[in-house]
């Protein structure tokens, strides 16, 4: 029996393993967005076809699981606040993408951890400890590094802003989902979201100027597809079964893998420039990332 229960557990480590390497390469490849604009669709298309087609997957779930979809109106405010901070994060961060290198633009991003923590000590009396002072310190460095080039100068000032928005609203999506007292599946906390990141884009497509249009290939609609399933409903499932199966902080700490992927993707993909200046950036980033992540562990035992 003993040695049953001792299989079991290997085979569910092992498992939750395997899931959360494979959700954080899947958020990885959103850089792979840049296919869709090389073909000339503008940014609110390439939006509003992923998070589209997504709520379209995530709706044949739900009616296949026979899930209502009725909520109350204290959900309803909370699902549209929900909504709002998506469709913020993910416009700004696909924005950047065609401003900066998606890598650094992706590992930027990852500073969203570090930003939830310390909006938590500001706003949540949660206690501020050494650790996430020297957290945000090793990560407000880690983006200078990101944002210089080698060859003089720095990025697009506006895409590292633009980025920084995305962690920023990312990290308040996060907060709210922790905070509120929803009581529902994450399919249908999604179902709602993706609706509004739709809808929203197509808002965005009207009052910016810039049409929505169709995927102009098949190639396109590959690539349009691709972000629909992989970073989007691949990734969420799989975060799933890591969280259940591993816990969520060494979840947490394999999501480094993501903005690794995203780097890979730029350099081997679409040729972007790499230097030990950006390895160290990258590894500043992601430490002070694993120290929130572990401090917040070790506050728990």
């Amino acid at each position: 029996m003993g040695l049953t229960k001792f299989k079991i557990h290997n085979s569910k480590l092992i498992i939750g393993i395997v899931c959360a390497i494979g959700a954080a390469v899947c958020y990885g490849t959103n850089p792979l967005a840049r296919f869709l604009y090389a073909e000339g669709m503008n940014i609110p298309s390439v939006l509003f076809y992923r998070f589209g087609l997504a709520w379209v997957i995530v709706a044949l779930v739900m009616l296949f699981r026979n899930e209502s979809l009725r909520v109350t109106r204290r959900e309803f405010l909370t699902l549209s606040a929900l909504g709002i901070l998506f469709i913020g994060s993910s416009t700004t961060l696909y924005t950047s993408f065609a401003l900066m290198p998606s890598g650094i633009a992706s590992t930027i991003l990852f500073t969203y951890p570090v930003m939830t923590a310390a909006i938590m000590t500001l706003f949540f009396r949660e206690r501020i400890t050494l650790v996430t002072v020297l957290s945000i310190l090793l990560s407000l460095a880690g983006v200078a590094l990101l944002s210089f080039k080698d060859e003089g100068g720095t990025f697009n000032i506006l895409g590292i802003v633009l980025v920084l928005i995305s962690a920023l609203t990312y990290a308040l999506y996060i907060i709210v989902v922790d905070k509120s007292p929803l009581q529902m599946s994450s399919f249908k906390i999604n179902f709602y979201v993706l609706f509004y990141c739709a809808l929203g884009n197509v808002f965005y497509a009207l009052f910016s100027g810039q049409p929505l249009m169709l995927p102009p290939s098949p190639t396109a609609w590959l690539w349009v597809s691709w972000l629909a399933v992989v970073p989007a409903i691949m990734a969420l499932v799989m975060m799933v079964y890591a969280a259940k199966y591993l816990g969520s902080t060494p979840t947490a700490i394999l999501g480094a893998l993501e903005p690794t992927t995203a780097v890979l993707i730029g350099v081997f993909v679409f040729a972007e420039p790499f230097s030990p200046r950006l390895l160290l950036g990258i590894i500043l980033v992601l430490a002070a990332v694993t120290l929130v992540v572990l401090g917040k562990a070790r506050r728990k035992a």
